[in-house]
């Protein structure tokens, strides 16, 4: 294990500064929007320093299973706190009409952080299904201390927000946390009580983005989640 971190630190380095550098360039598919009508819409929401386009090998795999994929524009790189981005996207969406088949999360990061104060703040009303929060650092990180980068600081452990996401469990049994064995940027792991917990052997923070793992653990996720909880939004129309 510790012969081989190094290796798995600089590969994920290398994987992500990939990813920024190919963001610019990156445009949102016409086709996320067309997919079957029986199932949720997927609402992606990615992590800090980062834009939707981290997520594509992901968007793609549900769009091909028939899901439409809802990229959220305005939010830039995600810097914003996350209570002010949660209600920028409560505000958002509900001018928009609630897909008949509701809402499904797919978050990376500082957006599984964003996608559960949205959750705790209207999921009934926007129609959310529940959330699949990929190497999401529920409990914050201890590294954000040796940071300057104000934005990252936020996730100390000791940070109000983190505190308090922490100290609201409601909505938890609705979250899917999908982690590897190795995160370089969450050292404590991203295991949520109350949520279906789904350890992965892969490693890194971006780079578990791109395993085929990861990509049949959210498509299967999504899935039950669906089922889970679809005939609920049904009643409570």
């Amino acid at each position: 294990m510790r012969i081989r971190t190094p290796g798995w630190w600089i590969a994920d380095y290398i994987y992500g500064a990939w990813l920024h550098l190919r963001a610019p360039w990156m445009r949102v598919p016409k086709h996320y929007r067309l997919g079957d009508p029986s199932k949720p819409v997927v609402l992606i929401l990615p992590g800090v320093y980062e834009d939707w386009s981290f997520l594509a090998e992901i968007c793609d795999r549900l769009n091909r299973a028939g899901y439409r994929v809802s990229v959220v524009r305005g939010l830039g790189y995600n810097l914003l706190p996350i209570a002010e981005t949660a209600a920028r996207l409560v505000r958002a969406l509900s001018r928009l009409d609630t897909p008949r088949a509701g809402r499904v999360i797919v978050a990376h990061s500082k957006g599984g952080l964003v996608g559960k104060q949205l959750m705790i703040a209207a999921k009934r009303d926007l129609g959310i299904l529940g959330m699949v929060a990929i190497a999401t650092p529920f409990r914050g990180s201890r590294y954000a201390r040796y940071v300057l980068d104000p934005y990252l600081r936020t996730f100390m452990p000791t940070n109000e927000t983190i505190l308090a996401l922490g100290a609201e469990s409601s909505v938890n049994a609705d979250i899917v946390s999908v982690y590897g064995t190795f995160d370089p940027h969450v050292p404590d792991g991203s295991d949520l009580d109350g949520a279906t917990n789904v350890s992965l052997e892969v490693h890194g923070h971006f780079r578990i983005l791109r395993a085929p793992q990861t990509h049949d653990a959210v498509e299967d996720a999504v899935g039950r989640l669906t089922q889970k909880n679809s005939a609920r939004l049904s009643c409570d129309r």
